[in-house]
């Protein structure tokens, strides 16, 4: 059946809020990342359960012994209730986690598992389940390229993705 012009909006503001965590645990922003959850949300991440606010107070603080992070999300299934309020989602996770102290790349694999919900007008997730399904560790050799006039790190911008400077 296909989707109605409603419920393809409603898809893509689900991408959007996930896409917020992303980008706000990258760059180290809590308000982005706190957009993407609902204020009574849940977040279960194996080493922390529990309010997803309070999640992401633990995340900025945990996420500075990394360089950089990196997390890419891909393979979102979405499947909406009938209701048009509530959802349910499956999103493929890959992280990359740069090490300051060696440099080494730590990579995990996994998935969140999501429900969302519909207030107002706006979607975010209201309970994250992050499943664990493998990590690795990558000893990291820099490319034969010059990258000194690149901007690097979590704290090249805010997290509207602006430019700072020339």
């Amino acid at each position: 059946m296909p989707y109605t012009l409603e419920q393809l909006s409603d898809r893509e503001d689900i991408r959007d809020a996930a896409m917020r965590y992303c980008r706000g645990v990258d760059r180290l922003d809590p308000e982005c990342m706190k957009s993407a959850y609902w204020p009574d949300a849940t977040d279960d991440h194996g080493n922390f359960n529990g309010n997803a606010h309070e999640f992401v107070d633990y995340c900025m603080k945990a996420h500075l012994r990394w360089k950089w992070t990196m997390h890419s999300i891909y393979n979102h299934q979405i499947e909406l209730d009938d209701d048009g309020v509530h959802a349910r989602g499956e999103i493929y996770n890959i992280s990359h986690l740069c090490r300051k102290d060696t440099g080494e790349v730590d990579t995990w694999y996994g998935r969140y598992l999501d429900r969302y919900e519909k207030r107002d007008g706006e979607w975010k997730i209201i309970e994250r389940v992050c499943v664990h399904n493998g990590t690795q560790v990558i000893d990291a050799v820099p490319m034969p390229m010059q990258t000194v006039r690149y901007r690097g790190g979590s704290f090249d911008r805010p997290a509207n993705g602006r430019p700072v400077g020339p």
